[in-house]
């Protein structure tokens, strides 16, 4: 072996010892960190694979951060909608417990009122600050207050004055319904509308079993019937009116003869004649009349009226009695957000509302819960607690009770739902679909998050059993190395010649 060769020998033998130095010193790191590498580039071709499944994991996180914040927000909704149902069944209850009362007692307005004020304030609940039954304008509150919805705010009218609009409206200024009762000849008497018009009392049908008599109508424009007596009845022949009241019921009214004077309750006095059993057929159905307006149609006015308040929007301001004077009106005028509380302040969208929050907890999934305080549901739990915080009965009104009664017994119905009918339940029963589909793709996504780590554990962790067994070897390497370059060190030419 030449000289240049023994020397080219030992550089070789001290380049190796370097290069085994860096892997030793990658193998301690690789040791102490768990990683094959503090960098992409030091992963060679994995390098690229470890940059794609952190993306993937990361989007995964992303997903499930939005599933767990609305999650909360669907939560909160349900609890609110739960709570709302439940001041629903207790407005009924109160309702339903003062139905048949004689007297007209506040207790049902107070209870009306707390549970009104409550309503509200779970429509106005927010998560941070997102109002949650805003529809998509979560940065507005969804309802007015208490106080502007029922009194409004001095230049807008609130749900009172809109009431007390279309009541003067449907009694008229007589307080019979805006009906004529007039005698048209000996032994006729006629039953009339006033005008044609929403309001009143409107004639369906009538009927009679009189002896000596006929009923005839209702016909024309307006709408009227007759009542002829061609002689005197007998006792207990009857005549009988059908009413179509404003809320979309009906009442009939029933008039009985009898030989009684004064006569009862919804009964008329046999006179000698005709002619004098006309006149007190006339003074019966009047005052009937009075009753039935004062009673019956005085809440169904009420439930009409509250229906106009809350059917309107910012899109859809609400219909107005045009008046004054109201009591002889004909019809409607569109009211304004000017001159009307607008009680649902959200957005006023016409679709779905469910549409009107979405997420995707998914690449394939995009989820909807969304709501608006104005929804049928809750805008009918609204309407009718209003309605009964809104009316006032005075103890001194003849027809106090009769009201009261009448009002009672069509808010509880209005307060029991068809089974068709969109119900809170079925609004919170929509939404918790939305949250079971979003905990179910965070599932998928643990599981795909796991498969995906443990990939990237392949790619990028270091065993430590496998850098050991890679240390012990290498060390084995560079001893022998250094054991040959320091005997390739000793050597000398005298050595060499020798």
């Amino acid at each position: 072996m030449s000289v240049s060769a023994i020397g080219a020998q030992s550089g070789l033998a001290l380049q190796q010892l370097l290069e085994m130095r860096s892997q030793f010193n990658d193998l301690q790191q690789q040791l102490s960190t768990g990683l094959k590498s503090d960098n992409y580039a030091g992963l060679g071709t994995d390098g690229g694979l470890t940059v794609s499944l952190r993306a993937q994991l990361s989007q995964m996180s992303s997903y499930d951060d939005t599933i767990d914040t609305v999650s909360t927000r669907i939560d909160l909704m349900t609890q609110v909608l739960q709570r709302m149902g439940d001041v629903g069944n207790d407005v009924k209850s109160a309702a339903e417990q003062n139905i048949n009362t004689t007297s007209t007692p506040v207790s049902v307005q107070q209870t009306a009122q707390s549970s009104l004020d409550e309503l509200l304030d779970l429509l106005n609940s927010q998560a941070g600050d997102r109002y949650l039954f805003s529809g998509s304008a979560t940065d507005q509150s969804s309802v007015e207050s208490m106080d502007h919805i029922l009194n409004g705010d001095g230049t807008r009218a609130g749900l009172k004055q809109v009431i007390d609009e279309r009541r003067q409206a449907d009694l008229g200024a007589d307080g019979l319904g805006r009906l004529a009762v007039t005698s048209t000849g000996p032994g006729s008497i006629s039953v009339s509308e006033d005008a044609v018009s929403p309001f009143g009392l409107k004639l369906a049908s009538a009927s009679a079993n009189l002896t000596n008599g006929s009923v005839t109508g209702p016909s024309g424009s307006p709408d009227a019937l007759s009542v002829d007596f061609t002689g005197v009845p007998n006792a207990g022949d009857a005549v009988t009116l059908r009413f179509n009241l404003p809320d979309g019921s009906n009442e009939n009214l029933t008039l009985t003869a009898t030989t009684d004077s004064p006569p009862g309750a919804n009964q008329f006095t046999i006179g000698p004649n005709q002619t004098a059993t006309a006149t007190n057929f006339q003074t019966a159905l009047t005052t009937a009349l009075g009753k039935l307006a004062g009673g019956p149609l005085a809440a169904a006015s009420a439930i009409a009226g509250s229906q106009q308040f809350f059917d309107a929007d910012a899109n859809n301001p609400p219909q107005r009695v045009d008046g004054p004077p109201f009591d002889t009106a004909t019809g409607f005028v569109a009211g304004s957000a000017a001159n009307t509380v607008i009680w649902y302040t959200g957005e006023a969208g016409s679709g779905s509302a469910r549409s009107t929050s979405t997420a995707r907890v998914d690449p394939s999934l995009t989820i909807s819960y969304g709501a608006r305080a104005n929804e049928t549901a809750i805008r009918n739990l609204v309407q009718n607690t209003a309605t009964l915080a809104a009316v006032s009965i005075s103890s001194s009104d003849p027809n106090g009770a009769a009201e009261s009664s009448a009002l009672n017994t069509r808010l509880a119905a209005r307060l029991t739902p068809d089974s068709s009918d969109q119900t809170t339940q079925s609004i919170a029963t929509e939404l918790a679909t939305a949250a079971n589909a979003a905990n179910a793709a965070k599932d998928g996504h643990q599981q795909t998050s796991a498969t995906l780590n443990s990939f990237l554990d392949q790619v990028q962790d270091a065993k430590p059993e496998d850098v050991g067994s890679q240390l012990l070897a290498l060390q084995t390497r560079m001893q022998a190395t250094m054991q040959t370059t320091a005997m390739l060190s000793q050597l000398s030419l005298v050595n060499f010649l020798n």
